[in-house]
């Protein structure tokens, strides 16, 4: 038989199809509303005819069931009301055009760029990929710290796939009467299908979704409250189950129209499901109902990070470059300090740096502005506090020690800001001195956690060399050094011990007392890096004092003062121990020039003596005795990173 015969008879096989199903839809039509259709008949003859039955008559009849439908309509207008202002959740819609934000807006994650391009490509319709039998992505997950751009990864999104947009809060579905929290989730998928009916696609972000989606099993969302009724109490998981229903619908017609040419039989075929895409943004994962984690659901799952070394700067560029500031600001300067920041923290300190310019008179933002903005940010408004001498100087040495540690032990940070005054998000902190890292620091070696026990043992080889007094303020700084030995002996194996003791934790956590002996181990290995500290600390007494006497000076110091008074003190320490050793060249002459009293016999050939280390305390609070403060210490006006 010819293939052309073959085909038209299949095609007329199908229209065949077809008609016997519009004539048996049409037929299910009549066979379920007959009694309604003769119900209508007879009432239309009533009204035309205008005869009187029993008493009635069609205008009479027509004013009682304009009576009952006015009751009717006045009592639903209140419930509707009621529920219209209860079910409205904190729901925006952006309309494509309405938002300039695009994909080149979005800096300091290129890989979670390219799977969201992919995502929005298989939204918007890719002809080859449907051919191949594709279907569009139903749901796409973002995680990651607060700040690091979910939401504004989604705006992106909906703008270069030139659908409609939904912003909608998760936790304003959590309603106050049972039925609420599904009934706003149904409204809310029926307009967003009707909006992709209408634009080909629509996009719907829920941010905090664990609000709604908390895991069942783990009690997230199936208690109720007391008492029942129709107050849920917050409680109830049908916002939840009805959110996995639109999230993977079965294909019906959503369409009213369309719904009836069906029921008439004028319409067949297969019901399309919308590309309506759910995104959704939470910071705990983990605690989402795993039903909606599953594929069909949430098919795709990005973690949105804070922007790597290799991006920081590209981000930092891009929100600079919308304030007018300093050329001479060295962008691989500031993102040695913004280490671990999310492109919101970055933006947020940039602004801050825009108001400390602008209530400081001048028109452009500097490095010191962008400094001060972050120690803000970081530690809060300073508080200034009523110090005695006495105190000053204590807390000053204090924070001196730990500061000079840092700088010569902690190769991978640098010292950012010591002050003598409580900060606002730095609660208890009396006085204290912070560092920051100069990298994305993962491992840490042995020397790296030797040298953190150093420097948290370094505020008393302060208090004894320069002081000689024993301070109450070590507790924490005791606390942290002990913590961290422990772990060095116990956990970390960096003393040849292979036995861990969190492999013995119980209901209360990890037991040290595991490991045999730890605390006697422990406390030798403290006692080991106090000495070693307190011999840096002769050999560099100078840099210490130098801190510490500017720090009672100025009350607070920065990155560049800390390491410009260091390098200061260690230049007139290599001037000081040059002389030494050379004294007695000078004290006995060379070369038969007489330089000073002597007998000039020597000639230069006896023994140099070597530096000088005087291990008594320089500094007595018994004897009143104080170093001498450094003069002439100023704020750089052009700084830079100096540890970048």
């Amino acid at each position: 038989m010819p293939k052309n015969a073959t085909k038209t008879k299949r095609e007329a096989s199908d229209l065949d199809k077809s008609i016997d199903l519009g004539i048996d839809q049409f037929g299910r039509f009549l066979k379920l509303s007959w009694g309604w259709i003769v119900i209508s008949v007879l009432i239309l003859l009533f009204f035309i005819s205008g005869k009187t039955v029993i008493g009635l008559n069609p205008g009479t009849l027509l004013t009682g069931i304009f009576e009952i439908g006015f009751a009717i309509c006045y009592i639903l207008i209140q419930f509707i009301a009621l529920f219209w202002f209860l079910g409205r959740p904190r729901l925006y819609w952006v309309m494509p055009g309405e938002t300039g934000v695009t994909f080149n807006d979005y800096k300091g994650n290129p890989e979670v760029l390219e799977a969201a391009r992919r995502v929005v490509a298989v939204l918007g319709g890719v002809k080859e990929f449907h051919e191949m039998g594709g279907k569009p992505v139903r749901g796409l997950l973002l995680t990651g710290h607060p700040g690091t751009g979910k939401s504004y990864l989604a705006q992106c999104m909906s703008t270069e796939a030139g659908v409609p947009f939904a912003y909608a809060s998760a936790a304003s579905f959590r309603a106050m009467f049972i039925g609420m929290d599904v009934l706003m989730i149904s409204r809310l998928y029926r307009k967003a299908r009707r909006l992709a009916r209408e634009y080909g696609g629509c996009i719907v972000f829920m941010d905090e979704i664990d609000a709604i989606g908390a895991s069942r099993t783990a009690g997230g969302g199936s208690n109720m409250a007391m008492g029942g009724g129709i107050f849920g109490g917050m409680g109830g998981s049908g916002g939840l189950n009805q959110l996995l229903m639109e999230m993977d619908p079965p294909n019906i017609e959503t369409g009213w129209f369309k719904k009836v040419l069906r029921s008439l039989g004028l319409y067949q075929g297969r019901a399309q499901s919308e590309p309506v895409l759910t995104v959704g943004a939470t910071n705990v994962p983990e605690s989402l109902d795993p039903a909606l984690l599953r594929p069909g659901r949430f098919d795709r799952k990005i973690n949105v990070a804070p922007p790597t070394d290799k991006y920081r700067p590209e981000v930092i560029e891009y929100y600079l470059n919308k304030v007018k500031r300093s050329p001479k600001i060295s962008i691989a300067a500031i993102s040695a300090r913004l280490v671990n920041y999310t492109p919101v923290e970055i933006k947020h300190v940039v602004n801050e740096a825009v108001i400390i310019a602008h209530f400081d008179g001048r028109d452009e933002v500097t490095y010191k502005d962008l400094v001060e903005a972050q120690d803000v940010h970081e530690y809060g408004l300073r508080q200034l506090s009523e110090l005695s001498p006495i105190e000053r100087r204590r807390l000053a040495y204090h924070e001196a020690g730990h500061a000079v540690a840092c700088y010569y032990l902690m190769d991978r940070y640098f010292p950012s800001f010591v002050t003598l005054h409580m900060h606002g998000d730095l609660e208890g902190a009396a006085a204290f001195a912070a560092w920051r890292q100069k990298e994305t620091i993962i491992t840490q070696s042995k020397e790296d956690v030797l040298a953190r026990i150093q420097v948290a043992l370094a505020s008393r080889a302060s208090e004894e060399l320069f002081l000689d007094v024993n301070l109450n303020g070590v507790t924490g700084d005791f606390a942290s050094a002990t913590q961290t030995a422990a772990a060095f002996i116990g956990a970390y194996g960096m003393d040849g011990t292979l036995t861990s003791y969190l492999a013995f934790a119980g209901p209360l956590g990890a037991n040290p007392l595991s490991i045999p002996e730890l605390a006697e181990r422990t406390e030798a290995l403290l006692q080991k890096q106090f000495k070693a500290v307190k011999q840096l600390f002769q050999e560099h007494s100078e840099a210490v004092i130098a801190v510490a006497e500017a720090l009672i000076e100025r009350e607070e110091l920065v990155a560049e003062e800390i390491k410009q008074l260091i390098e200061e003190a260690d230049a007139r320490g290599v001037v000081k121990t040059v002389f030494t050793e050379f004294e007695p060249l000078l004290s006995n002459g060379h070369n038969g020039h007489l330089l000073s009293s002597g007998n000039g016999k020597r000639n230069g050939t006896g023994a140099l003596s070597g530096p000088r280390i005087d291990a008594a305390p320089q500094n007595k609070e018994a004897q009143g005795l104080q170093p001498r403060a450094e003069q002439g210490y100023s704020f750089l006006e052009q700084p830079d990173n100096p540890y970048a």
